[in-house]
């Protein structure tokens, strides 16, 4: 039956108890008494909530200085962290905590108008201030504390941000409790933000979620402070410990925990679709103007308002060495073992990392402008290549793929690949010496190869990230040279040419790349050349490809007898990588979340076209149907568009051969006859008519089976003024747009539901936004 609000013994024994941990809060307060009270006696838990709320407000405003106080405050936050997710499970409930409480509790007429403030509000309020809170979250500042109370109304929050870095110099004492504290509260706070969790994924951007609207509005006076708190927490975190190896046993790290849920709360407030919006453009004013009072102010989303405006290089090097120090982290474990702690939080990183290259273009061309970027690239490949068996971590991959695709549409991403990879991180990858650029080639053919089959959607990012740095790199090594053609011969096959409608685009993005850099790089490249020349029977098939329905059919019948879509076989794989393990699938039952669907390629991506000055113009779309060379708009425009075939492709997409199967579509003379007649092979057919005559030559005259002879003739022959008019470098730059930032919400909250694990919050309540699937 209903409590009365005013039973104040019978409401404080929810918070009174002295020593509990969430974990007790979590046991004690099982769902199906939570779902029972909410359907059974509503009123109680209205009630409940709003009891709990009251008393955080009043720790907020007395600032918290008895134990009793703060055991209190953590107590209300506990059980709050537990009943949200049943009040957003329903439907009927939501709005709940957006409705003013009518007069309950208030005790005596002291109406004044904080008590308009919808609940949500007070909550959200009160949490920033405590966060804020001397000796219960920051160090005070005073020395005596009770006799003068530090009026929390007056208290400056920017002087007691929590860690040195951005904005702030000073690195306050470590607090084993007051990083605790954080922690929960930060934890609510990120409970609060989980409504999100409970509506189904739509593309309307407009449906902001309230909580973090509000958070990150000018409402919340501590704003600043907070977002510079969570930032500088998490790119200081040094988790081996004060550089001393094995460290971590000896202590237990009471900052990791935060760590986290600051990344967690840091990349929810940044969850903004920056496609609909005025974004600041590449010199971090908005339009055109200067940043003055006139200008529209940016987002309205402070914490991503913030991030945009960060400048200073010093910023900008403390935060790409957090990042990458902290990316990093799992590599360093395959050195020394156990040497160093190993953080799990490597996902909220990556989304984290994006978020920054997306929203500060000044801090983009901070990270390539030298060779640090190369610090983000590798772990991130290793990541790549270490999950692409498990079918648990394909939101690793798109994450990681669409991070080196936004890089790779800048100039100076293809320039850094350059540089020697010396570091020798044990990877199932084959041996070779080489560049950055032959690490990513190699790592992007083990995808393909040797992937689980969910990856396919990603084969055309992949190819066009290397189609982007193509025309940059200086020399290929023969093992990634042989590794490019390895996948042009199993893309060329007619079975898989024929068997779905933008299988063909994969062709097109490969010769596109030996176009580049037969074009820009032939001269340090002759082991490109030379694999060309060996493989050139490829080509030759892919110019005589049959256009015949007999043909089509035969070609289609081979198949089935073949249903690997790639030769999993490679003769030159040779040994892989010292202390390598290979890269395993997921173990059986893993828990995983479900994913909305990437938009194609076309929909990622907008073309520019590089001009000698090396500066770059976007392409209008109907222009790239009259480039050069008769470079196909195939591979330039939506490939969609004129195969007349919309609206079957997305379906095809995700299974790449069995569009014929399904009766849905089925290959014809006309339609291979429309791609095939605009294949770009003049450049390599004129190189392989010169040089082929002059290998085969110097082969017989000196009875050579030596490769090394043949690849120095190549590196001293030239081509110049026999291969056709190079044509212009294209660019496929990402672009910011409402499918990929619903699939950046879906897969970030799928994260932080999996990674919640200890207390589980939203484990079995009914979330919308994404299904939980086993393995």
């Amino acid at each position: 039956q209903p409590v009365e609000a005013t039973d104040n013994a019978f409401w404080d024994q929810f918070w009174a108890d002295t020593a509990t941990s969430v974990q007790d809060v979590f046991a004690l307060v099982p769902a199906a008494e939570i779902r029972a009270v909410r359907e059974e006696s509503p009123s109680n838990l209205a009630t409940l909530c709003y009891k709990a709320v009251e008393k955080l407000v009043q720790g907020a405003e007395s600032g918290c200085h008895t134990e009793k106080e703060r055991q209190i405050v953590l107590n209300c936050c506990r059980l709050l962290t537990r009943i949200l997710p049943y009040i957003f499970e329903d439907p009927d409930w939501r709005g709940f905590f957006w409705s003013t409480v009518p007069g309950a509790g208030r005790g005596g007429g002291d109406e004044d108008d904080e008590n308009a403030r919808p609940l949500a509000e007070s909550l959200l309020l009160a949490v920033t201030d405590l966060l804020f809170c001397p000796d219960f979250t920051v160090q005070s500042h005073r020395r005596s504390t009770v006799d003068t109370a530090e009026d929390m109304h007056s208290i400056d929050s920017c002087e007691y941000i929590w860690e040195a870095g951005v904005g702030f110099a000073h690195s306050p004492q470590p607090n084993y409790i007051h990083d605790l504290n954080r922690t929960e509260l930060l934890k609510l706070l990120l409970t609060c933000f989980s409504e999100a969790m409970y509506l189904p994924p739509s593309s309307d951007s407009s449906n902001t979620n309230p909580w973090v609207q509000f958070f990150c509005s000018t409402e919340n006076r501590h704003a600043l402070p907070l977002f510079t708190s969570l930032l500088n927490v998490v790119c200081a975190y040094d988790p081996v410990g004060y550089g001393i190896p094995y460290n971590h046993l000896l202590f237990s790290d009471y900052r990791e925990p935060l760590v986290e849920e600051a990344a967690q709360v840091l990349i929810v407030t940044l969850d903004y679709d920056s496609s609909t919006s005025s974004s600041p453009t590449v010199d971090g004013t908005t339009t055109g103007t200067a940043m003055d009072d006139v200008d529209p102010p940016g987002p309205d989303n402070l914490f991503v308002n913030y991030l945009s405006r960060i400048h200073r290089e010093e910023d900008f090097q403390f935060i790409l060495k957090g990042v990458a120090r902290l990316l990093s982290n799992p590599l360093v474990q395959t050195y020394l073992p156990n040497s160093a702690k190993k953080i799990q939080f490597h996902q909220e990183l990556l989304v984290l990392f994006w978020k920054l290259c997306d929203f500060n273009k000044k801090f983009l061309f901070f990270v390539l402008k030298s060779s640090d970027v190369l610090d983000i690239l590798v772990p991130i490949l290793y990541f790549l290549n270490d999950a692409r068996a498990d079918q648990s971590r394909v939101g690793l991959m798109h994450i990681g793929v669409f991070i080196l695709l936004l890089l790779s549409g800048e100039r100076n991403f293809g320039v850094r690949l350059n540089k020697p990879y010396s570091v020798r991180v044990p990877m199932d990858i084959p041996v070779f010496t080489g560049t950055h650029a032959d690490l990513l080639i190699i790592v992007f053919h083990k995808i393909i190869t040797s992937g689980h089959q969910r990856l396919q959607p990603l084969f055309d990012c992949l190819l066009t990230i290397v189609v982007n740095v193509s025309p940059y790199l200086k020399s290929l090594s023969m093992v990634a040279a042989n590794k490019l053609l390895h996948l042009l011969e199993a893309f060329s096959t007619t079975w898989f040419l024929f068997s779905a409608v933008q299988n063909h685009h994969l062709v097109f993005f490969l010769l596109e790349v030996f176009n580049n850099i037969i074009q820009y790089q032939f001269d340090g490249n002759s082991n490109l050349v030379y694999a060309v020349i060996r493989k050139r029977n490829v080509f030759h098939q892919l110019a005589n490809l049959p256009t015949d329905s007999q043909s089509i059919q035969k070609g289609l019948q081979r198949k089935k007898k073949t249903p690997e879509p790639i030769s999993r076989t490679n003769s030159q794989d040779g040994v892989s990588m010292e202390g390598s393990r290979p890269a395993a699938p997921a173990e059986p039952g893993t828990l995983k979340t479900s994913l909305v669907a990437t938009p194609g390629i076309d929909k990622l991506t907008e073309k520019s076209q590089v001009s000698e000055d090396g500066t770059m113009r976007s392409l209008e779309p109907e222009a790239s149907q009259l480039s050069p060379e008769g470079n196909p708009p195939v591979a330039l425009s939506d490939g969609e568009s004129w195969s007349g075939e919309a609206s079957h492709s997305r379906r095809d997409r995700r299974r790449l051969s069995s569009a014929s199967s399904s009766g849905q579509w089925t290959p014809t003379p006309d339609w291979v006859m429309s791609w095939k007649s605009k294949l770009p092979l003049q450049t390599i057919m004129r190189l392989l008519q010169v040089l082929v005559p002059q290998v085969e030559k110097i082969c017989i005259d000196k009875g050579l089976t030596d490769e090394s002879e043949i690849l120095k003739f190549l590196q001293h022959g030239t081509l110049v003024g026999l291969l056709p008019v190079p044509h212009p470098i294209l660019i496929r730059k990402y672009q910011a747009n409402s499918g990929t930032a619903m699939w950046f919400r879906t897969y970030m909250w799928g994260v932080i539901y999996l990674r919640n694990v200890d207390p589980p919050i939203w484990y079995d309540t009914d979330v919308k936004l994404f299904e939980i699937q086993r393995v």
